[in-house]
């Protein structure tokens, strides 16, 4: 599954690709939005860890990943 993270005073987002189910990551959320937790903690594809303090989520998007398309061609 592809995570966005929007941050707080940063221009650009944190995209990863987690194989963690959606309901987990969904729940890591609230648990952040809701002052449970002070950080967002959540798990990529290859094992890394990505923090985020939770005072500084703009936005969380989740979706299926999508094809990076590479070099010119035809649409």
């Amino acid at each position: 599954m592809e995570v966005k993270i929007g941050v707080q005073y940063a221009p650009r987002e944190i995209v990863l690709e987690s194989s963690q189910p959606a309901e987990e990551v969904e729940r890591a959320v609230a648990e952040a939005l809701a002052g449970k937790s002070e950080l967002l903690k959540l798990e990529d594809e290859h094992g890394r860890k990505v923090l985020v303090p939770a005072d500084r989520l703009a936005y969380v998007e989740l979706g299926e990943p999508t094809g990076r398309k590479v070099g010119f061609g035809a649409l």
